[in-house]
């Protein structure tokens, strides 16, 4: 199969005396349009990534489930995509911070797997932060304040720092 496709070619056929790089540039477009028609008039394919539940139990393969906590699932959805994996999210708004279901087909294991791994490393990174830049600046002015009373300026009444 594979070697088929490999030895598949494209044949550009055009009546000329003499070929010059403006008509094969043409004739290139040219075909690149007919795939694009062509192309657009096939079904899709879906992608992996999200889904509904429905979608994703229609398709026969046995579904795994497991819960996140937090408001940051759009992280998960960046990895999870990278991963390749078909999943679909349900929110459950019954626990006071929101948890997420996260179903997923359980022949994905290993590729699961990798995904949460690299999921509870970002989610402890983004823990470990250090604050902005604008945090950091505003908190050294409050300090500096403290440290540093206002002066009095004899010519204008008001203070200065």
């Amino acid at each position: 199969m594979q070697e088929q496709v490999n030895e598949k070619t494209i044949a550009l056929s055009s009546r000329s005396a003499k070929m010059t790089a403006h008509m094969l540039a043409k004739m290139m477009q040219a075909y690149l349009r007919y795939r694009q028609r062509v192309k657009g008039s096939k079904a899709r394919i879906p992608k992996p990534g999200q889904k509904s539940i429905k979608s994703l139990t229609a398709e026969g393969a046995s579904i795994a489930d497991i819960d996140i906590s937090g408001d940051n699932i759009g992280s998960f959805k960046k990895i999870a995509r990278k991963y390749n994996i078909e999943f679909a999210l349900k929110k459950d708004d019954s626990v006071t911070p929101t948890n997420w279901v996260v179903f997923f087909k359980s022949r994905d294991n290993k590729a699961i797997e990798s995904a949460f791994k690299e999921y509870t490393k970002l989610e402890l990174l983004q823990k470990t932060k250090k604050p902005s830049l604008l945090t950091q600046v505003a908190k050294f002015k409050e300090q500096l304040k403290e440290h540093f009373p206002p002066v009095r300026n004899k010519k204008r009444e008001g203070h200065e720092l």
